[in-house]
């Protein structure tokens, strides 16, 4: 991935959005800086190597789920917060979904794409101005973790706030499981565009055709 000038765009890149999430100017939820990151030139899907497609493809299924997730706790607040077969079995699908998919996915980008990129950032001065440790790649694993205890919060939530006999509390409860719930899609959906748009551009830049198939190796 390169500016105008060939050089890879070390203020308009994934750091840019490390700092800004450290600072207290940005939500992680603010959309028209973090969708529209300036000068940012993406490589195209048939453009990346095999092992960074294959991650694309799963981040596919994960869009799907995700849509299916959000489209049932919308429902769910519509309908007052009671559950019918629809939303049951959209819910269930997701958190399956999250615990046979999303580990596999997390576990082949943290052990195998992610230290590598994290070492090359550090090399090329990717990384944020008051913390040189931290990179691009310390701001994905951190959503990984958070991702995570959201969903085991909502998964909570849910069982908690069926069982309890005040409507009040009960309100309460499934009003918190839907915005964590919600946070979750928002969250995972800035996450995929970041890899796919930045973070894997950059793999394409920075990585030697050696070092992918050593990466390839280790799947």
């Amino acid at each position: 991935m390169t500016n105008k000038s060939g050089n890879l765009p070390n203020e308009d890149s994934i750091i840019r959005f490390v700092e800004k999430e450290n600072s207290d100017e940005l939500s992680p939820m603010d959309p028209p800086d973090a969708y529209y990151p300036p000068n940012i030139t993406t490589v195209s899907y048939d453009k990346l190597h095999p092992f960074l497609q294959e991650l694309v493809d799963e981040h596919k299924t994960f869009a799907k789920a995700l849509h299916v997730f959000e489209e049932s706790l919308i429902n769910w607040r519509s309908n007052g917060w009671i559950f019918n077969h629809e939303i049951n079995a959209g819910l269930k699908q997701f958190f399956n979904f999250f615990d046979e998919k999303i580990p596999t996915h997390n576990q082949k980008e943290e052990k195998i794409l992610f230290p590598l990129l994290h070492q090359k950032f550090i090399e090329t001065g990717e990384r944020n101005s008051k913390d040189p440790s931290y990179t691009g790649i310390s701001l994905m694993e951190d959503e990984h973790l958070k991702v995570a205890q959201a969903a085991a919060i909502v998964f909570n939530f849910l069982g908690i706030g069926s069982r309890l006999p005040d409507n009040r509390s009960q309100e309460i409860t499934f009003e918190a499981a839907f915005e964590q719930g919600i946070a979750i899609v928002e969250t995972m959906k800035l996450h995929i565009f970041r890899e796919e748009n930045i973070l894997f551009s950059q793999a394409m830049q920075l990585f030697t055709t050696f070092e992918f198939e050593k990466l390839t190796l280790r799947e």
